[in-house]
């Protein structure tokens, strides 16, 4: 089995940034279950989506078609956290405006 300098030194750009996917997914879960993010901020979906994105672009040099499948789902699923975010953060009241009672 080859060591993780084997690896490094005779893999392709796309085996690199897949590696950098996982990191990203690690990084992202690590930070939630600290709770240095929630699953409120859009940074968490941003970082989910870059880390599917990456690990796709990893997969062109493997491809197996289940991971990809799922990679896929997390991108879409997470589009749709970033959306439904941005949908409650403009409905949010406005800072300064008081809500108007009747």
């Amino acid at each position: 089995m080859p060591t993780m300098t084997q690896f490094l030194s005779h893999a392709t750009l796309p085996e690199l940034i897949g590696v950098v996917g996982f990191c990203l997914y690690v990084t992202n879960y690590t930070m939630l279950t600290l709770r240095r993010i929630t699953n409120s901020d859009v940074q968490y979906y941003i970082m989910n989506v870059a880390a599917a994105g990456c690990v796709l672009i990893g997969l062109s040099a493997h491809f197996n078609l289940a991971a990809a499948m799922v990679q896929a789902f997390w991108i879409a699923i997470s589009v749709i956290g970033i959306a439904l975010r941005l949908i409650e953060r403009s409905r949010a009241p406005k800072f300064g405006h008081r809500a108007v009672s009747t």
